[in-house]
């Protein structure tokens, strides 16, 4: 098991910020799908997450075969492409992934309650406003060229590692 954390200062600068997170981290998990498609038949799993600090990825599977799982993800990130029909696909969904949560009482009761208590989180409504007033492809790219400007990285490997 292996888990990386991409933490960059550009994710909780804005509500803009976050939501552009949340497109490239669909975005590269769709570029993801076709190639990774050998590792889930190997039973390695891969999963990426947009979190409040930056871009999470998690890799499991036998350890002999997990450096190539996480070499794949790494050269999809760094070499991050998108074509403009996709881009405006996953700005749909996220359109709706909000909205649906903005029409459930408790989902909005628990989204204000995190806004309260955390410093720094940005609200569903915030990123909803967002989105609907429109994102282009290029706010994405300069985006994902400052965020790999300034990372740090945490990581954990657990179970049969050697060095």
């Amino acid at each position: 098991y292996v888990h990386f954390h991409l933490i960059s200062s550009q994710v909780q600068q804005s509500a803009k910020s976050v939501v552009l997170l949340e497109i490239f981290v669909s975005i590269l998990s769709l570029n993801l799908s076709e190639p990774a498609y050998g590792a889930d038949i190997a039973k390695l799993k891969y999963k990426l997450v947009a979190g409040e600090h930056g871009l999470i990825i998690r890799v499991k599977g036998f350890n002999h075969k997990l450096p190539l799982l996480l070499q794949l993800v790494i050269d999809h990130v760094s070499d991050f492409s998108f074509t403009p029909a996709v881009f405006e696909m996953i700005k749909e969904e996220l359109k709706k992934t909000y909205f649906n949560m903005l029409i459930k009482p408790e989902v909005l009761a628990k989204d204000l309650h995190h806004v309260i208590l955390e410093h720094g989180k940005w609200s569903v409504i915030d990123k909803y406003r967002r989105l609907m007033k429109g994102l282009s492809a290029e706010s994405l790219l300069s985006f994902v060229k400052a965020f790999k400007s300034q990372l740090f990285v945490e990581g954990l490997a657990q179970g049969n590692v050697t060095c």
